[in-house]
């Protein structure tokens, strides 16, 4: 797995996405190859992952941790306020990015260049879900996954902040739906799976 050494300097800044529970810290560096991304719902979920793991341990309030690019998103219980716990997030994972720790272990890194090629319809899915539809959700915090395409049923995995959004419903049907059906015909229905 390519990923660029953390710099000396490790800038974070973050960004508000549609789901208030989740903030995406920005890192001035790339933290994961492009388009690969890790999504660790829960602490049992972080073996291959020390920084998301440390976060949900440090933090009783974390109850979602994404990796993608150059950012991680967090997702937070719902009665936590980030006004009063951004600073110290932001300060932990910058203070883990300085130490030059590691966000994945060996053996993941070592496997996370493998991916999967399908039909001439699931190939013109796919790429329209990494030109079209990847570069916003990104934008927001968040990522969306190929899950799998059956008889004109596509099955995406929303993770990141889009995991859980009040208006990912919205963006699915009325957004990706129709992307999708417009440049891939075979396209019937789009439908999400949690990730």
């Amino acid at each position: 797995m390519q990923t660029t050494e953390a710099p000396k300097a490790v800038n974070i800044y973050t960004e508000a996405n549609p789901n208030p529970n989740s903030l995406k810290f920005v890192v001035n560096f790339m933290l994961m190859p492009e388009g690969i991304s890790r999504d660790y719902p829960n602490i049992e979920s972080t073996n291959e992952a020390p920084l998301a793991k440390s976060l949900f341990e440090k933090f009783d309030f974390v109850t979602g941790v994404f990796y993608m690019s150059n950012f991680i998103t967090v997702t937070k219980q719902e009665d936590t306020e980030w006004f009063e716990v951004k600073a110290g997030v932001q300060q932990y994972i910058k203070d883990f990015l300085m130490e030059g720790k590691s966000i994945l272990t060996e053996e993941i890194k070592d496997n996370i260049d493998e991916e999967l090629t399908g039909d001439d319809a699931e190939a013109k899915i796919k790429g329209v879900l990494e030109e079209y539809i990847k570069p916003a959700v990104e934008m927001d915090g968040g990522a969306i996954k190929l899950a799998s395409y059956k008889d004109g049923i596509v099955t995406v995995t929303l993770q990141g902040s889009c995991s859980g959004c009040p208006s990912s419903t919205i963006t699915l049907k009325n957004g990706i739906e129709n992307l999708l059906k417009r440049m891939v015909p075979e396209v019937k229905e789009v439908v999400a799976e949690e990730g």
